[in-house]
């Protein structure tokens, strides 16, 4: 498997950037690449994307050296292989159920000695056949981005644990569910923002997985300084594009009536 950009980039220190796709047409993995993201985030949870539309987002992600990074609908271990075995080198999934759904992602994801992943050498990933199997096992467990989704209470309490699980790559702290969690809905409630910074420092102190939390989200906003300064490594950049599409036409038609309204 080729070198992952994203972890690239937090190896080296910086902030890797992606950008949601929310349209279902792998153009917009083409258009955020040649916008300069590190990767492009396929998001199965909250969308109506099927396998065959996630599959071609992978593979132009791939060809547009950026990182295809898929959040899987739920931890189902099929699901994660196929994803896989299309070529992801990012998988992110949602609401882990504290220390015990983290070793599961593992399991999903990572090939033995590290986890339980199902092999098969003619896939996508594995080049067809063209890669030897050996070196494909390696470099998938080297490169493949596995980020767990911390977003209810039993989460939270455990994130330290979490953090310190063997092939966990990144700790994602969703800020809408997390402060839906916490009771803490005011984007302006210092408490809220409190807690972000307690959460980051705590997986930060383990010393194994990365930081994700999301720039300018509505919910609780932080800058790239901020998060620069919390030790975050990834992040993903709002608004998705169909509301980017949004309030472009909502002011393009809002000018445009203003205009007319003057004759």
């Amino acid at each position: 498997m080729k070198p992952n950009r994203i972890k690239k980039v937090m190896r080296e220190g910086g902030l890797a950037l992606v950008s949601h796709i929310g349209f279902a047409d792998p153009a917009v993995v083409e258009i955020i690449a040649k916008a300069g993201f590190d990767g492009a985030f396929i998001d199965m949870e909250h969308s109506i994307f099927d396998m065959q539309t996630v599959g071609e987002m992978i593979r132009v992600a791939d060809l547009c050296d950026i990182t295809p990074v898929v959040r899987v609908p739920d931890e189902n271990p099929k699901t994660i292989l196929r994803l896989l075995d299309m070529g992801a080198q990012g998988i992110q999934v949602p609401h882990i159920a504290g220390v015990e759904g983290a070793r599961k992602a593992v399991e999903a994801v990572r090939y033995p000695p590290l986890g339980e992943r199902g092999g098969a050498g003619s896939t996508r990933a594995a080049g067809y056949g063209s890669v030897p199997w050996t070196e494909h096992m390696q470099t998938s467990n080297d490169e493949i981005l596995l980020i767990v989704m911390t977003e209810d209470k039993r989460g939270l309490d455990e994130i330290a644990d979490i953090a310190a699980v063997p092939g966990v790559d990144v700790i994602a702290l969703g800020p809408t569910d997390i402060s839906t969690a916490l009771g803490l809905t005011d984007p302006a409630d210092p408490k809220l923002r409190e807690t972000f910074v307690e959460l980051a420092a705590k997986v930060n102190s383990v010393g194994n997985a990365r930081v994700y939390i999301p720039v300018n989200h509505a919910a609780c906003r932080f800058t790239p300084q901020d998060l620069i300064s919390m030790g975050v490594n990834y992040c993903s950049v709002a608004p998705a594009p169909p509301t980017i599409v949004l309030n472009a036409l909502k002011a393009t038609a809002a000018n445009i009536r203003e205009e007319v309204s003057k004759r």
